[in-house]
């Protein structure tokens, strides 16, 4: 299947995005990506949004020659569960981000340079408004579904809680209604490991050095978070590179070791070191009952038909906080289905876990399209 990255400009100077911090800002370019058709009723729209390091690039490839598909391409795609004979689904790359849409690393018209710390300080919820803008412009009235996993999931509950009559149903999976005080914690780590890299320069490091070890070690904390402890001793257990080996060096004698300076290393290949500072800080922020007052008060107004999925070894947002959510939704009486999915992956089980997480999608998506 191939797909097309696409782009447009939103907002301007006299109608700019007023961002919960107080602070307009404008132009906006934003990139997405459409796969399927749109039915004649404009009743088939799935919005899909991307976790922390994602980005539109959903499913499909841009050419026979690409390496890989998209992020989600296992899900997503014709006969998949989100299947593009029958949905129209689109995936933006959320702003801040560093794959098409304006980042701290686009150029700020107002100096012909690199926006770098400048950028302002985003929330979830300003993602959220970027893609609200986005469906104006496509003529999207009515989302069938939003859905998303991690970040995306706490995107799919804002968009049920601030836009409920655009939202007919909405799945939030691995995800939570606040950033736990530990997970805060890993994000502070990581963003500090990027600010401590001598090649960061306050943010200004773009044409020249880029803080590659910094954002690697950033990239190596956070992907600790989203393993768990028996998926690390399956795959890894205290393996040794060479087979009965040990340098007695301070080298990577260990294969969890090797394994996470790749995963370091590929990544500052494909991300925005400030990006990463920008998005971890907009996870933190995001709190419903904080800054609604309660929970139960945040998911009043919900109309949608909820889906809430959780993975029992999920380590960084817990099922307990799942359970959270479902439990205020119940409280309300708003319809709310909850499943909590066995798995030994932890946090990636929601990109893992293929074939329990399609049978549950499938069958919610059904309902909510006969239920409309």
């Amino acid at each position: 299947m191939l797909v097309e990255k696409k782009w447009v400009e939103l907002f301007n100077i006299s109608d700019p995005l007023v961002l919960e911090s107080g602070k307009s800002f404008s132009p906006l370019t934003v990139a997405y990506e459409t796969l399927g058709h749109l039915s004649p009723k404009r009743d088939n729209v799935l919005l899909i949004c991307h976790a922390l390091t994602g980005d539109s690039h959903v499913a499909g490839k841009y050419s026979p020659d690409d390496k890989k598909p998209g992020w989600w391409d296992n899900m997503v795609g014709p006969g998949k569960t989100f299947d593009t004979n029958k949905y129209y689904i689109i995936c933006s790359n959320i702003i801040g981000g560093c794959r098409g849409t304006t980042g701290p690393g686009s150029i700020n018209p107002e100096t012909g340079k690199e926006y770098a710390l400048s950028f302002p300080v985003l929330t979830v919820e300003d993602m959220v408004r970027v893609q609200k803008k986005l469906l104006d412009h496509l003529g999207i009235e009515r989302l069938l579904c939003v859905v998303g996993g991690s970040l995306g999931g706490m995107q799919a509950l804002a968009w049920a809680v601030m836009y409920p009559e655009t939202v007919r149903s909405a799945a939030v999976i691995a995800s939570a209604a606040y950033t736990s005080a530990q997970a805060i914690a890993f994000n502070k780590v990581g963003r500090n490991a990027i600010m401590s890299d001598p090649g960061f320069e306050n943010g200004n490091y773009y044409g020249k050095s880029v803080p590659e070890k910094g954002l690697s070690i950033a990239r190596m904390i956070g992907h600790i978070t989203y393993l768990s402890d028996e998926s690390m001793r399956k795959k890894f257990s205290r393996n040794l590179q060479a087979r009965d080996a040990k340098s007695f060096e301070l080298s990577d004698d260990f294969a969890v070791e090797s394994y996470l300076e790749y995963q370091g290393g590929a990544f500052v290949e494909r991300f925005d070191a400030n990006s990463y500072l920008y998005i971890t800080k907009a996870m933190d922020y995001f709190d419903f009952p904080g800054k609604y007052g309660s929970l139960d008060a945040a998911v009043k107004n919900i109309s949608a038909k909820m889906i809430v999925v959780s993975f029992s070894s999920d380590w960084l947002f817990p099922p307990y906080q799942s359970k959270e959510i479902v439990k205020a939704l119940m409280r309300s009486q708003k319809d709310v289905s909850y499943c909590e999915i066995e798995s030994s992956y932890g946090h990636d089980a929601f990109l893992l876990e293929v074939e329990k997480l399609s049978r549950i999608m499938e069958s919610f998506l059904l309902t909510a399209r006969t239920e409309e």
